[in-house]
């Protein structure tokens, strides 16, 4: 069954309801994406509320002040500094029929904020980006921005993405895997594992964990002396870890966005390699403000190569809305999928809406596209 998306009232703007924030080890560049997204949404258009979900889970409600959201001095934002109460809960109706919002603190008459009308989740990693806000706006009827449960999933587990891949014929590098229960009940033997893949493929290698993003928790291991520390670090963000061998090449990404007749893919980007990290990691990304070349300095072929290979990601996966597909150019001229990423960042450096700019989607039209979407978007099996 789906649910039929509720009409707004006569006049009123249709309210987008932008959360952020959240439990992963991704919250804070969560809370970079909203400050853009919120800054650049039209408000002639759209209602906004944002609302803010804490490191401990807690909704909160938060001040609409986008300037507050950026990362300052190398100083992380995080949703507690911007909550209006430090005890204040947010609750969403999980009636299908009823998409009101509650704002209730101890004590006090709790506050209807007004129906939602779209939830533009801009959560990054576990319990956001992973298909459990999406499940639990399925189970409340609520049209949301990106891609559904499955797909969330699906490019939230960098196994079972690679896992889809594979099955529908796309290239991916060698990896392998360490389940939780593996290094629980023998590490010795998961070690040997991780040793032996080496073996067979050569170092370095990357540890990683296997479902988190923006670079958080991976390291290149140059030999097995600095195995240990790689794995506990890619541990502390999840206890599956992948590992990948080096592929030598340049980084491209792509940009996969909804449009009224199906997906279509951006101008590619080029990540040169960074002079003062190792790899291509997080404070790369967000601190140092490492960026990419659009459009990619590659060949009119490699472009459509590469523009295809993203579509096929983003139907083999189930997506919806929008997608970042980041592959490898192998020395040998191949394409390699290394993953896909439902909701990439938003921040004003990130390569997701630098991409469409430069293949003529403005910030503000990705963003009411992305919004309009999930409008046409009934809930439910589709």
């Amino acid at each position: 069954m789906s649910s039929e998306n509720l009409p707004t009232s006569p006049g009123r703007k249709p309210r987008v309801a932008v959360v952020f924030g959240g439990r992963s080890s991704e919250h804070a560049i969560s809370v970079v994406t909203a400050g853009a997204v919120l800054r650049a949404i039209d408000r002639t258009k759209y209602d906004v509320l944002p609302i803010g979900i804490t490191a401990d889970g807690r909704w909160a409600l938060t001040a609409d002040e986008p300037e507050r959201m950026a990362i300052a001095d190398r100083t992380l934002p995080s949703v507690e500094e911007l909550a209006e109460s430090d005890e204040g809960t947010v609750v969403l109706s999980v009636d299908p029929a009823n998409r009101e919002v509650v704002y209730s603190e101890p004590g006090a008459v709790p506050k209807a904020l007004g129906d939602v009308d779209v939830v533009f989740p801009v959560l990054h990693g576990p319990y956001g980006e992973d298909g459990t806000i999406q499940g639990l706006l399925e189970l409340a009827g609520v049209p949301y921005v990106g891609a559904g449960v499955l797909a969330s999933a699906v490019g939230q587990d960098k196994e079972y993405m690679k896992r889809v891949f594979v099955s529908f014929g796309l290239p991916v590098g060698p990896y392998e895997v360490i389940r939780p229960r593996e290094w629980e009940q023998d590490p010795l033997a998961a070690r040997r594992k991780i040793v032996d893949f080496a073996g067979e493929h050569g170092w370095p290698l990357f540890v990683k964990p296997a479902r988190a993003g923006s670079s958080i928790g991976i390291t290149k291991v140059d030999d097995e002396s600095g195995l240990d520390a790689a794995i506990e670090e890619a541990r502390r963000h999840d206890p599956k870890i992948l590992v990948e061998s080096l592929l030598t090449g340049r980084e491209i990404e792509c940009g996969v966005l909804e449009f009224e007749d199906g997906p279509r893919a951006s101008e590619p980007a080029w990540i040169p390699p960074v002079t003062d990290h190792e790899f291509y990691d997080f404070e790369a990304k967000y601190i140092d403000s490492a960026s990419g070349v659009v459009p990619a300095p590659i060949t009119p072929e490699q472009t459509a190569e590469v523009r295809r290979l993203a579509i096929a990601a983003f139907e083999a996966a189930s997506c919806e809305g929008l997608v970042r597909a980041d592959f490898f150019l192998t020395d040998q001229g191949e394409f390699v999928i290394n993953e896909i990423n439902t909701m990439p960042g938003f921040t004003p450096i990130s390569m997701y809406p630098r991409m469409w700019e430069a293949s003529g989607v403005g910030y503000a039209e990705l963003i009411d596209r992305l919004v309009q979407a999930a409008l046409r978007r009934p809930t439910g099996l589709r």
